[in-house]
């Protein structure tokens, strides 16, 4: 857990002290339940509901002896009690209270995310709405398409975050899933009530079937999903340093007063944010392969997952959140540069304008392959003429590839100029956004 890249609210719900309070709430489940069932009498019961607790640095004095943190645990909280210290941990092995609580720290720091995730889907939309209109280029291998506007790119981002969100909903039935099952789950020592009864009281579901673990691959589920929000979020950030770049210049990261861009260079406004974003993401992604392969664990359990838990289970949970909240301010406070945006839409001269020709040629009885040949040929003198570094427009700012299409006889053939100069048109490659924005924010 890096401090640097930690929110207090996601981070405090891994720390030393709420992991054992979570034991601890385990614990006190089961001892309600076996209350219920008439084993721990009332006064027994109500002793260790009061009074139970825990040191942290009591546990590790302890743990350094038995070298067994369950039982550093359970011998802490003992000596919070007196004899009714007996019923505590009655019937249950460790894993039942260590995946019993997990579950509850995972269940909890999900919410957290699943709440980022809405964060940003309200951040998206509203930006695609206050740009549903902004033209600019589309770009497919790094190069000019065809018109687009900066809506429908958004509009892309929120669809999906939506289908994010649902995988987290979905996820979080698949981890919120405890077990009392006892040493190899077979509820030898316990009977099956109790686990109904301590999985109510933690609002957790019991798992149909456990050995002594809860399965890996639930914990495998949360990891992957996590891995793919970070891809999508990382892939949001890429598009905005490509954005930034001096050469394209649509989009930037807000520039704070005082805010310095390097150490050498006085004029540099650099986007330091979404390249953190692509470094958190890789971080994220690389706790799946962990993830997956402990779900493979001999027999009825070993511990080989439990050290790789230690480390990714808080990490991902941390560094999601916090990406997620960076990434959130980056587009909630982005700096979107709609010139720039049309000044590259018209930097090649119309040639996006390209198919929208090609398409009006079959209209006129031209075959695809010649149609193809006729916009092709013009289209390659501009980039000629664009390799030469000469102008893309005439005196009068018409375009190049107009100029050259106009200019075609054969072209001229099946085409007046009235319809040449109409493929031009913007309008025509926004007239569906309405109903592509109806789709998408239902």
């Amino acid at each position: 857990m890096i401090e640097r890249y930690s929110r207090e609210e996601m981070a405090k719900n891994w720390t030393m002290q709420a992991k054992y309070q979570a034991w601890l709430d385990v614990e006190i489940a089961v001892v309600k339940a076996w209350n219920k069932l008439g084993l721990i009498p009332d006064d027994d019961a109500q002793k260790i509901v009061e009074n139970a607790g825990f040191s942290v640095e009591r546990i590790d004095e302890i743990e350094a002896v038995t070298r067994h943190d369950l039982i550093a645990f359970t011998t802490s909280v003992s000596e919070t009690l007196g004899d009714e210290s007996r019923w505590f941990h009655y019937g249950m092995t460790s894993s039942d209270t260590v995946d019993s609580a997990v579950a509850l720290q995972m269940t909890a720091s999900l919410k957290i995310i699943i709440e980022d995730t809405k964060m940003m889907m309200e951040s998206i939309k509203k930006r695609a709405f206050e740009h549903k209109m902004t033209l600019m280029v589309g770009r497919s291998h790094g190069i000019h398409g065809e018109p687009i506007t900066f809506g429908l790119v958004l509009a892309v981002w929120y669809d999906e975050m939506a289908r994010h969100l649902l995988n987290l909903e979905q996820t979080m039935e698949v981890i919120s899933v405890g077990q009392i099952s006892g040493a190899m789950g077979n509820f030898a020592h316990a009977p099956l009530e109790l686990e109904e009864y301590a999985m109510e009281e933690l609002g957790l579901k019991s798992a149909p079937a456990s050995n002594q673990v809860i399965q890996r691959d639930r914990y495998a589920r949360l990891a992957t999903t996590l891995g793919l929000l970070a891809s999508s979020i990382e892939k949001f950030a890429v598009q905005v340093r490509h954005w930034q770049r001096t050469e394209v210049y649509e989009c930037e990261e807000y520039f704070a007063k005082g805010q310095k861009g390097s150490s050498a260079m006085p004029h540099k406004r650099n986007p330091i944010l979404t390249e953190n974003i692509t470094g958190l993401a890789r971080m994220i992604r690389a706790y799946i392969t962990p993830a997956m392969e402990n779900v493979a664990l001999w027999h009825e359990r070993d511990i080989s997952h439990s050290s790789t838990e230690r480390f990714w289970l808080p990490d991902a949970f941390i560094t999601c959140d916090f990406m997620m909240h960076r990434m959130n301010n980056v587009i909630a406070n982005l700096t979107v540069m709609p010139e720039n945006m049309m000044k590259n839409l018209n930097l090649t001269g119309g040639l996006v304008f390209s198919q929208r020709v090609l398409l009006e040629l079959p209209k006129a009885g031209v075959s695809r392959e010649d149609a193809y040949k006729i916009v092709q040929r013009n289209a390659m003198k501009v980039w000629e003429e664009i390799q030469q570094g000469k102008s893309t427009t005439n005196d009068e700012g018409e375009s190049l590839y107009l100029q050259y299409l106009l200019a075609d006889d054969e072209l001229r053939e099946s085409l007046s100029e009235e319809q040449i100069r109409e493929c031009f048109n913007f309008d025509y490659y926004t007239k569906n956004v309405d109903k592509i924005f109806n789709r998408v924010f239902k």
